[in-house]
């Protein structure tokens, strides 16, 4: 692997079942979404390194600041999956989670459903449409633990169109830079506070090697 951290010791942090089986599965879909891209562009990565720290540990780092997603039997949300982070590094990482990896654009998610059945991920399960869409079918209403999105949309506009798929006592982690934050949380605060939810946010962190500066707003 080409990367320039120790990858094992940062999913520790993290708190990974087994960062040894982790590293295997997500050297494997580094594999398996470079070839994919090469004949579908599905998403941007540059390099491999680029790959472990703004895919791979992004995506794994909402280990460190909640804890209850690691031991714990939970059904989430992944709204604009894309390909697949964090849906798929969730469900490597833990186990114990119950992965639904939501998009509407089809070359995306057949990747996903590709990616876990060679990952031998069966705690993923793939869903083609748009969030706003699942929130009027029964079957997907108060279903989910948690709903979660990374590098989507504005909060205000998620926390409208996926609403309904939480539990009475599920809640929001959404994947944000300080920026983001800096201009979402004013908006999603009003839009939300009439629904009794009430908005956090974590410390700014940043990314191993300089990966950039990442924060989680969450309910």
């Amino acid at each position: 692997m080409d990367i320039s951290f120790d990858f094992k010791e940062f999913a520790l942090r993290c708190r990974a079942a087994n960062p040894d089986t982790l590293e295997q599965r997500a050297a494997e879909l580094y594999r398996l979404l470079s070839a994919y891209n090469a004949e579908t562009n599905l998403t941007r990565i540059s390099s491999e390194q680029e790959y472990w720290i703004k895919h791979v540990a992004d995506s794994l780092s909402v280990g460190i600041y909640f804890p209850e997603l690691t031991d714990k039997a939970m059904d989430i949300a992944d709204v604009g999956c894309g390909a697949g982070f964090p849906a798929l590094i969730l469900a490597a990482a833990f186990p114990l989670l119950r992965i639904t990896a939501i998009d509407s654009i089809g070359k995306k998610t057949r990747f996903v459903e590709l990616a876990a059945k060679e990952l031998g991920l069966d705690n993923v399960q793939i869903v083609t449409a748009r969030s706003k869409e699942l929130i009027h079918k029964q079957q997907w209403q108060n279903r989910f633990d948690v709903v979660t999105a990374r590098a989507v949309a504005e909060a205000r506009k998620l926390f409208r169109e996926t609403r309904p798929l939480l539990r009475p006592q599920g809640r929001f982690i959404f994947y944000k830079t300080p920026a983001q934050i800096q201009q979402d949380l004013p908006q999603v605060t009003v839009s939300a506070e009439k629904s009794g939810f009430q908005w956090h946010t974590t410390p700014a962190f940043e990314l191993p090697d300089g990966g950039g500066s990442r924060q989680f707003l969450f309910t």
